[in-house]
């Protein structure tokens, strides 16, 4: 039989103990899960570049696996933990948004309320859902649990606006920066199969004070310390500086606003 898969997504980062904690737990309760980091370096807080992470990686896991995303700003208050099936995987998040690429891809999709205190480690803390509430959910899950005994399903869960760009004027789109990667690529929301023409169309991109009018597919085509558009292995255009980081160089960070226009 296969060992239980379970996934981790944090803004934890790896200087303290709350991303051990949660592996601890959720061995105790699932002695053979296979625990796979996908990053524990989101920015705090930042439920865009963790929803943008989460959906670049959860298709390159199996059928099965269970995925936890712990970006939780609003930890001990009335938000609710919750579990979504999709595509035959599930995923352990707060009720926060994080989860709006997941439904955004998977157009069926169910979403639970987990409820269930049973399947919580006692006391709950006020402040690390993680360890008592979703990782042992995560981990009773990878046990075989049914999804049916976590919680009801629900309707009104929180789905945010920000994975598509939409129009604000005459040939005029406002979008979102998805991520700026570790080389400080700013990842877009604007899909690359639908942009490619502007390979051939002259436009402007504006981020920051900045306006980037070039598009390139590669990054030699490119002097060092020019900005440019480029279609990334994610699907979605970046803008990028050949050597360089276009993310320090217009100070963007995720969430931060991009327009583009057609000439």
């Amino acid at each position: 039989m296969k060992r239980p898969l379970i996934t981790l997504l944090t803004d934890f980062g790896s200087a303290d103990h709350y991303a051990g904690a949660m592996k601890g737990i959720m061995l105790g309760i699932c002695p053979d899960a296979h625990l796979v980091d996908i990053s524990h370096e989101i920015t705090p807080y930042a439920i865009t570049e963790a929803a943008f992470t989460l959906s670049q990686a959860w298709t390159c896991f199996p059928e099965g696996t269970v995925h936890l995303a712990i970006i939780d700003p609003g930890v001990g208050s009335a938000r609710r933990p919750i579990l979504v099936e999709a595509a035959r995987h599930f995923f352990i998040a707060p009720d926060n948004g994080v989860l709006t690429m997941i439904y955004d891809a998977v157009a069926v999709h169910e979403v639970r309320e987990i409820a269930a205190e049973r399947f919580f480690c006692q006391p709950v803390s006020r402040t690390f859902h993680g360890r008592d509430i979703f990782a042992p959910v995560a981990a009773h899950l990878a046990n075989g649990v049914a999804p049916a005994e976590v919680g009801k399903q629900i309707g009104d869960y929180l789905r945010l606006g920000f994975a598509k760009p939409a129009p604000s004027g005459p040939k005029t789109w406002a979008g979102t920066i998805l991520k700026v990667d570790r080389f400080g690529n700013l990842i877009t929301n604007f899909d690359s199969g639908s942009w490619l023409r502007l390979a051939a169309e002259p436009f402007e991109m504006k981020v920051g004070t900045c306006l980037v009018s070039r598009m390139a597919s590669n990054y030699a085509e490119i002097k060092p310390g020019e900005l440019f558009v480029i279609g990334g292995s994610s699907g979605f255009l970046e803008v990028s500086l050949n050597r360089g980081s276009a993310g320090e160089t217009v100070a963007a960070k995720s969430g931060d606003s991009v327009e583009l226009r057609l000439l």
